[in-house]
């Protein structure tokens, strides 16, 4: 029988990416949620795999947590991607989320045609919008770091993003991750427009580490670790009339290498002092 899990003061809205506890199951990453008072899991679907999605979908209930979204759809510059795009919506569906987040897809093996693998998303998205919505959930495009163009996402602003999920329209929206978007200078024109519109469907976090790893996935860091000022792009995304989840996800070896308890000790300190009671005006 499925609970509601009471969440620590302060941390009403705070989320758990799987990816932050990589070295955790999923049914560890739930019990370390229980336990810290986290009361969201955002969830990757390799950790759903390893456990089976219906005994998932029961451990994540009956533990009280919401699921905030699953990770991830699309890569849709990649030969024969429809079937699995359409799994992942039915997994999302399966889970109790409506947010399917999408990582859509680097250059093609070979190519140097940005403009046809952008055009490539862009249909990707399109026709995966009308069965994600027919099914209950919301496609969230994710814009990465232009330094992740080649291989994982030519999709670099908030403002691409954006039009894309203007384009495919059933309800898709976009994802606001403050590792990807911060050195936008079109930032805060482009968060108030997302906002106006409705689309924002994800707002997660993490710092920027310097000097950068070699394999620059892992430069993220725990909130006030690095360059990034992140209070302020929560402001600004509240202030854009989001009243979501704020998930950590963070992909750093060191933290991988960290007991999962401690972790979370962290995460929820970041959280309590960066961005609890988030809401003044930005200056």
């Amino acid at each position: 029988m499925s609970t509601t899990l009471r969440p620590a003061p302060g941390l009403e809205r705070l989320s758990l990416n799987t990816a932050t506890t990589k070295g955790w199951t999923l049914a560890e990453a739930v019990a370390g949620c229980v336990d810290a008072g986290i009361p969201g899991i955002g969830l990757w679907r390799d950790r759903v795999a390893e456990t089976g999605l219906s005994k998932a979908s029961r451990l994540v209930r009956d533990a009280g947590l919401t699921v905030t979204s699953l990770c991830r759809g699309g890569f849709f510059t990649a030969p024969g991607r429809e079937d699995d795009n359409r799994r992942a919506v039915d997994e999302a569906a399966a889970l109790g989320t409506d947010t399917l987040v999408l990582v859509c897809g680097g250059l093609p093996e070979g190519s140097r045609d940005l403009p046809a693998a952008r055009a490539a998303v862009a249909r990707g998205i399109a026709e995966l919008a009308p069965y994600a919505q027919a099914n209950g959930v919301r496609l969230a495009v994710e814009p990465l770091h232009p330094m992740f163009c080649a291989d994982r996402a030519v999709v670099s602003t908030l403002g691409q993003a954006i039009d894309l999920a203007e384009a495919a329209g059933h309800d898709t929206g976009v994802v606001v991750d403050t590792y990807h978007v911060w050195w936008d200078p079109e930032l805060e024109r482009q968060i108030a427009r997302a906002g106006a519109a409705g689309l924002i469907r994800s707002f997660q976090v993490c710092d920027w580490l310097l000097p950068l790893p070699a394999d620059a996935l892992l430069g993220r860091g725990h909130v006030g670790d690095g360059h990034i000022d992140i209070p302020r792009i929560a402001r600004l995304v509240t202030e854009a009339g989001f009243d979501g989840w704020t998930e950590v996800e963070i992909f750093n070896q060191e933290i991988w290498d960290t007991p999962g308890e401690e972790t979370l000790r962290t995460v929820v300190e970041r959280h309590l002092r960066h961005l609890d009671r988030i809401g003044q005006p930005c200056s």
